[in-house]
């Protein structure tokens, strides 16, 4: 039995995910606006609307939480989740500030010196995207020799409202954060050092905000691996998602999935192929629900929470060096 907090667009598709999934019952959700949790679960059985956070988080009959609220409430409701001994998947980032993730952390450690610690998994859903994972899986097989060089693409098909813009806590935080927690999903060891450069190339309000709109990150891990990342909050072409692993013996790539396998050859075209999904629920569909799929296998102790915490933490240590490398055009070193 499980609860979900937050019902915008990703708590919606989180609730018809739960809804179907065979290991979880969804018995209640909470969000400040009643008319979108009421929404989110209109069509389900027996889902009740929980007033506030508390009443959704005291109910005796729920076992997990799925904390799908907005980024500055995440520490806050695992720290409240994890005092009533519930299992916790929570979105990401942690936080859009690395002192209170900090502290989030310590009050879970003083926590569990009284009292077990449920598993806390973090939503870095990419690590589960099927193409991904083989990839990963076949780097560590040693099916490309050593690793020399990991390169990821990621490119929104538009840029967010400036509203959310403004919330965002930036690309670093906001988008970037889901490559560099698939960074150190693949590479053998940990990023030592960050450079990164940006720019506002397609709103101007990016950069009055103190951020880009388009940008690009280099690591060297601790062993002298290579890793580039590159993003672009615009790709008129759809979701555009690849990841690129080059070593000594060969190369393996996650590409992008369109809609459909199948390609048009025609007097115009040769091997035209149907567009990219549009967005990330469309293109991550599978992702989400092999990522609830090891969130039920950790709640039942079958295996450990992954991505984890500390996971969430050290994302968001390598996104605040970006910004920072950014800002003061130089490497930043990175001490987890």
């Amino acid at each position: 039995n499980i609860a979900l907090l937050g019902a915008g667009r990703i708590g919606r598709m989180h609730a018809e995910n739960l809804a179907a999934h065979p290991r979880f019952r969804l018995c209640a959700i909470h969000d400040p606006d009643r008319d979108a949790a009421q929404n989110a679960v209109r069509e389900m059985d027996s889902v009740a609307v929980a007033e506030t956070p508390d009443e959704l988080l005291d109910r005796p009959d729920i076992r997990a939480a799925l904390i799908a609220s907005p980024t500055p409430t995440h520490c806050d409701f695992i720290l409240q989740a994890a005092q009533r001994g519930l299992a916790i998947l929570c979105e990401k980032p942690l936080d859009l500030n690395l002192e209170r993730a900090n502290q989030c952390r310590d009050q879970l450690a003083q926590l569990a010196e009284s009292a077990k610690i449920p598993p806390i998994q973090i939503g870095f859903n990419r690590r589960f995207d099927p193409g991904h994972a083989a990839l990963r899986h076949r780097v560590r097989r040693g099916d490309i020799g050593k690793l020399e060089q990991l390169i990821i693409s990621s490119r929104d098909p538009e840029p967010p409202h400036i509203e959310n813009l403004r919330a965002s806590g930036g690309i670093f935080k906001d988008m970037m954060i889901h490559d560099l927690d698939l960074a150190r999903f693949i590479l053998p060891d940990e990023p030592a050092s960050v450079l990164a450069v940006g720019a506002a190339l397609i709103d101007p309000r990016a950069a009055e905000l103190n951020d880009a709109d388009s940008a690009m990150v280099a690591m060297k891990t601790q062993s002298g691996l290579l890793c580039a990342i590159n993003n672009s909050r615009r790709a008129v072409y759809g979701y555009d998602q690849r990841v690129e692993a080059h070593g000594e013996k060969g190369m393996l790539i996650s590409d992008n999935r369109p809609q459909t396998g199948v390609k048009f050859y025609g007097e115009n075209a040769a091997a035209a192929r149907d567009p990219l999904p549009h967005f990330f629920i469309e293109r991550y569909a599978d992702a989400y629900r092999l990522q609830l799929d090891a969130f039920a296998r950790a709640v039942d102790g079958e295996i450990a929470p992954a991505p984890s915490f500390e996971d969430g933490r050290r994302a968001l240590i390598l996104a605040e060096a970006a910004g920072q490398a950014m800002r003061e055009g130089r490497a930043v070193e990175v001490n987890f």
